[in-house]
């Protein structure tokens, strides 16, 4: 898949949305950069991810499809409709952040419990930050109790 600005993505998956797959105009959430935008539109077509058209101005190419990760065989002809629009690879879109203490959390919550080991294994945190942490939790509020797996030491938290 090619790098793409931030810009570029917006527009191309804006045009993606339309029925005509057309760039203009240009979303709303690009407001007040019209600078930007000729500029992210003329880079796009140097690249030949759109082009223009007379029914719709400046229109996405097969190549511009792939470049957001839509397969270029979209349907053609005054009357296509562009359906089930999902990006390809997880590159397109961000994925939630997650915590090392949110990790923590869950499995310490989880029926089991967890091990200090697995605590490790999960946030690949030395022992002794692995500790700081779940006294970290107790700081916030969060009940932590220890019981014995076998000889293992192993923690839980009740979910809140």
């Amino acid at each position: 898949m090619s790098k793409l600005t931030d810009m570029q993505l917006i527009l191309l998956s804006h045009a993606a949305q339309r029925d005509d797959g057309s760039l203009l105009p240009a979303p709303k959430s690009l407001g007040g950069k019209p600078g930007a935008v000729t500029k992210s539109i003329a880079a796009l077509f140097k690249r030949g991810f759109v082009e223009e058209t007379e029914a719709t101005g400046i229109a996405l190419t097969a190549a511009g499809w792939a470049a957001i990760g839509i397969d270029a065989s979209k349907p053609t002809g005054d009357d296509a409709q562009v359906h089930d629009i999902q990006p390809s690879s997880p590159s397109n879109t961000k994925p939630l952040r997650q915590t090392k203490a949110a990790v923590v959390l869950a499995l310490l919550e989880r029926e089991e419990g967890a091990t200090l080991d697995e605590l490790i294994a999960a946030t690949n945190w030395l022992p002794h930050t692995t500790r700081a942490a779940l006294t970290g939790l107790r700081k916030k509020g969060h009940a932590i109790d220890r019981s014995k797996r076998g000889d293992i030491t192993c923690y839980h938290s009740k979910a809140a």
